[in-house]
């Protein structure tokens, strides 16, 4: 089920965490089609504040090198779609190529102890 963004305010920050070297490559081009699994899945999976911390402990545990890209949701359009995922919740799905200037900020990820990536969302 397709749902327009659950949130009324201008100022919602999303999150895709990925590689470096898919940013690097994204950045060279101007876009970002996707990791395998979007690419895989028919959209870029994003995740909320709340949520991002989650999404780094389930898929990218002793993963090495990763960044963070924060991005307005209200700047994706109507490509960006709220759908339910892990526990009920809604996360952000673009279905659509990210642009790389819709990049707000690039965060790193580092390996904590446990081997999770940090993310500063």
């Amino acid at each position: 089920m397709l749902t327009a963004c659950p949130f009324r305010s201008a100022d919602v920050l999303i999150y895709k965490i990925l590689s470096r070297s898919e940013w690097t490559a994204a950045r060279a081009v101007g876009r970002f089609e996707g990791s395998a699994v979007d690419l895989q899945d028919g959209y870029i999976h994003f995740s909320t504040a709340a949520q991002a911390t989650g999404t780094a402990q389930k898929h990218f545990a002793g993963q090495p090198d990763l960044v963070v890209l924060e991005v307005e949701a209200d700047d994706l359009g109507v490509a960006l779609k709220w759908e339910p995922s892990r526990g009920g919740d809604l996360f952000p799905h673009l279905y659509a190529a990210l642009a790389t200037d819709a990049v707000v900020a690039v965060h790193e990820a580092p390996l904590d102890a446990g081997g999770v990536p940090r993310v500063s969302a």
